[in-house]
């Protein structure tokens, strides 16, 4: 196995990449950003790790906003293991307090020692196939959802204009999942900070906007981030505007649609199994790692977790180990990454 140290590198972001590891998009959402560099003994590299530096409430949190890339050829899961560790290093000689959960986006194949871990996953659909094809994955019940919708005249389009209502149907389905959103600004800078490599797509229906979605991209993957719908919104309007994604992206040349984030094994009957048949039905593959969090300086960890536990009960890696640990078909000590943090 090779070792693998991480160091500082120059951003070098090109198409090919994910959006989310672009130099704009970083300066965006982090006080301080870049990218840390995997180096073989021989000073090979071998991967590259983006990652931002969120102050706040006098913490200096890292934040992934997307996971791990190999470069050349390739990196092991061990190998990628032994690189994280030398990055909790680094950024323990920069002052960071904590890692704290990357974004949906980021499925992480392996974490470091120390880390509190969940499993966690997307459904990917890959956009080289034929539209034939891509249409012939999407389960009947979606067809029959989509085909609806269009004989209905549900609309779809791009709107980029559209901002501050896509913002506020985010906002309000967020709400229904009793999750926290970002303020108004901090999604304006976010959207402005992906530039021309964002979509936010609206259905409409008699003059109505039933729902959006706003979907980060680059030659590399399309990311379903965000989507809201308005309450009752008209049948198939939501099925029918990821099939218009799903073809809008294919034409440009992107090479997959992720539909950023899943539970593994929700638990039956929850809105969390919902979303994710809902998601699977639309004939992706579904690509399984982790979301972990990592206490660089313990007190500031606590501290971390306090707020997240009185703001909203938790970040999504507490929710998840308390929902692995209530179920009673998982043995306690099989479980990845539920040591102490």
């Amino acid at each position: 196995m090779r070792m693998i140290r991480a160091s500082l590198v120059p951003i070098e972001w090109h198409d090919g990449l994910s959006v989310y590891a672009s130099e704009s998009f970083l300066r965006a959402v982090g006080d301080q950003y870049g990218w840390l560099g995997g180096f073989e003994e021989s000073g090979s590299q071998c991967c590259v790790l983006p990652f931002t530096v969120v102050r706040k409430a006098g913490l200096r949190m890292v934040r992934f906003r997307v996971e791990t890339f190999p470069l050349g050829s390739g990196l092991a899961i061990d190998e990628e293991r032994v690189f994280l560790r030398s990055a909790m290093a680094y950024f323990r000689s920069i002052g960071a307090d904590l890692v704290i959960p990357a974004s949906t986006n980021a499925i992480f194949r392996t974490y470091p020692e120390g880390a509190a871990a969940v499993p966690y996953g997307t459904y990917i659909v890959d956009l080289s196939q034929s539209e034939e094809n891509l249409w012939g994955q999407v389960s009947a019940s979606h067809r029959r959802q989509i085909r609806l919708a269009m004989k209905a005249g549900v609309q779809i389009r791009q709107a980029p204009e559209r901002v501050e209502v896509a913002f506020e149907l985010v906002r309000n389905t967020f709400g229904k999942f009793a999750l926290p959103f970002m303020d108004l600004m901090s999604f304006k800078k976010y959207v402005a900070g992906l530039g021309d490599n964002v979509r936010i797509m609206i259905a409409d229906y008699s003059g109505e906007v039933q729902g959006c979605i706003v979907v980060p991209f680059s030659a590399h993957s399309a990311y379903y981030v965000y989507g809201g719908s308005i309450p009752g919104a008209h049948p198939g309007a939501m099925h029918l505007m990821h099939w218009e994604a799903i073809r809008l992206f294919r034409g440009l040349g992107t090479k997959l649609y992720d539909f950023v984030g899943v539970r593994i094994n929700p638990e039956r009957g929850s809105k969390q199994e919902g979303l994710m048949m809902f998601k699977e039905r639309f004939g992706g593959r579904l690509v399984e790692g982790f979301l972990w969090k990592y206490p660089i300086h313990p007190i500031a960890y606590r501290l971390y977790a306090l707020a997240a536990r009185l703001r909203s009960g938790g970040d999504i890696v507490d929710n998840e180990l308390k929902k692995l640990a209530r179920s009673v078909d998982v043995r306690r000590e099989g479980l990845p990454g539920c040591g102490k943090g």
